[in-house]
């Protein structure tokens, strides 16, 4: 055989399509839905709360407000309230102005702050820009407090000179910006990508076990009915889900620095997502045979953006925020984000996780009962007692 006859075969011309096909797939996915950092930050919602009785307080409200480049700014809740979300993810970013504030920048025993709280249980993404931005504003507003400016903005007051230095001295050393965590992630790149991680490890083991039991139910008709083959299909999987989840859970409470508690809960969730990421992937698989594979490997490059690990939904542009509602990474690296880390409750993401699971698995069921072709049930080979078997013989000598 020449080379020429070979590069022609399908082999050959199934390779080469495939590796220009993944390689369009991931920079068009990856490219495009990655411009939205830094450019989507504005998106992110967050709250300024002014407690503030006094002048400083209202001034550095309305500064905020103007000056930042959030264009979701909530004013008109407490600061309980605006915590309870950031734990949530509602929120990304609290800004709260203490009622003492203009007091205690009057008191040269006291130091005064404003508290900028962050929920890092979030988008990595997100909770490291929204980090770096209080950040910023709190050395501005150090540096606002600075003696010049502050003598400047007590004479605007109608404050004499002299007294008015004597105030600013005061108010440069008194003030010093407080920054809070909430649900602080241990260090390391490994403890922040593990929920993705732990998602990403069954996901793709699933997408092959799709296409592989899909072979299976094809190629077993005729020995038992679909919907029996079908039960076989979902069971594998489910076993498949058990040993897989079990193992991948060793793996990262090995790695990781998790609350060791959390095993059995990670393992359920574990079973889940493969289940349910198996019957997702195994719709296109069911649907088109093998050649679902080539629609199965953009979904999935697709949902490394939409699932939340790196950019919250605030940030996504519509096609990935859209597609987070009816994937499951969302749902399972959310549940993550909230069990693992997180304050938020963990069940609306199980749900959703599980919602996904069932709608997938009645597609596939329709498929299965409507596109599939339904042959005969093999008769099983009757039993031949010996007495009958001599009989046979018999007949055969003669």
């Amino acid at each position: 055989m020449k080379f020429k006859q070979f590069i022609k075969g399908q082999g050959a011309i199934a390779s080469i399509f495939m590796g220009i096909f993944y390689a369009v797939c991931m920079l068009g996915i990856f490219l495009a839905g990655y411009t939205a950092i830094p450019g989507n930050v504005d998106r992110m919602p967050i709250a300024i709360i002014n407690d503030d009785k006094g002048e400083y307080g209202e001034q550095i409200a309305k500064s905020l407000q103007k000056e930042l480049p959030f264009k979701d700014i909530e004013t008109k809740i407490s600061n309980k309230e605006a915590l309870e979300q950031l734990g949530d993810n509602e929120l990304a970013l609290v800004i709260h102005i203490p009622k003492t504030f203009s007091a205690d920048m009057m008191d040269s025993k006291i130091s005064s702050s404003i508290e900028f709280t962050t929920n890092e249980a979030t988008a990595t993404a997100a909770s490291s820009s929204v980090a770096q931005i209080a950040t910023t504003i709190n050395d501005q507003l150090a540096a606002k407090f600075s003696s010049e400016t502050a003598i400047g903005m007590l004479e605007s007051l109608q404050i004499p000179k002299e007294q008015a230095t004597a105030m600013a001295d005061t108010i440069q050393n008194g003030y010093q910006g407080k920054m809070t965590v909430l649900n602080d992630i241990p260090t390391g790149m490994h403890n922040n990508m593990l929920p993705m991680f732990l998602t990403m490890a069954l996901y793709v083991g699933a997408m092959i076990a799709a296409m592989q039991l899909s072979g299976s139910l094809k190629l077993n008709r005729g020995k038992a009915s679909k919907t029996r083959l079908f039960v076989y299909m979902q069971i594998t999987a489910i076993i498949i889900g058990i040993v897989a989840g079990l193992v991948s859970t060793i793996i990262a409470f090995s790695v990781a620095d998790v609350n060791n508690d959390l095993f059995f809960q990670v393992w359920g969730q574990q079973v889940l997502n493969y289940w349910a990421c198996f019957n997702f992937t195994a719709i296109w698989v069911l649907l088109i045979g093998e050649a679902g594979m080539i629609i199965n490997i953009p979904i999935l490059l697709f949902q490394t953006i939409a699932n939340g690990a790196t950019i919250s939904r605030d940030m996504m542009y519509a096609p990935f925020a859209w597609g987070s509602y009816i994937t499951p990474m969302y749902y399972s690296v959310q549940a993550y984000f909230a069990n693992l880390f997180g304050s938020t409750a963990t069940w609306p993401f199980i749900l959703g996780l599980a919602a996904v699971g069932v709608g997938a698995m009645l597609i596939n069921i329709l498929i299965v009962a409507c596109l599939h072709k339904k042959l005969p049930v093999d008769a099983p080979t009757p039993k031949v007692v010996p007495e009958a078997k001599e009989q046979v013989k018999e007949f055969a000598h003669q």
